[in-house]
């Protein structure tokens, strides 16, 4: 199960809105999860090019917890891949990578794919 504990009120609502995208098939395996899933921070990257939402998420990874999650969300599919090698070179836990595809109808997203990345803080990363 997905806590999401964002302080910013807007954050809180785009990560809501965001999850709610992925396909049936990924809400189910998040839902199967053994261990819960602490959102406390998140980085959008939509529009950025690569390598700028993993320079964001390392410094965002430096202020938190060990056990807490970080939400991506990003655009260039470089940065898909960079934020992938990033975890396992780092020993942290990537929970979730994948991807929706434009259909956006509203101002909150981009035309773009819109790719999604969970990552755990672990071992004191």
């Amino acid at each position: 199960m997905i806590h999401i504990n964002l302080p910013d009120i807007e954050q809180k609502r785009l990560a809501t809105h965001s999850l709610q995208q992925l396909t049936a098939t990924k809400q189910s395996q998040l839902e199967t999860l053994t261990e819960d899933i602490n959102l406390t921070a998140l980085v959008d990257g939509r529009g950025l090019a690569c390598p700028m939402p993993l320079l964001k998420a390392k410094v965002t990874l430096r202020t938190m917890n060990e056990g807490d999650s970080l939400y991506i969300l990003a655009t260039d599919p470089n940065s898909q891949i960079d934020l992938a090698a990033f975890c396992q070179q780092a020993g942290l836990t990537l929970v979730i990578n994948t991807d929706t595809p434009s259909n956006a109808t509203n101002s909150l997203e981009k035309l773009d794919t819109i790719f999604h990345l969970i990552i755990t803080k672990t071992n004191g990363n």
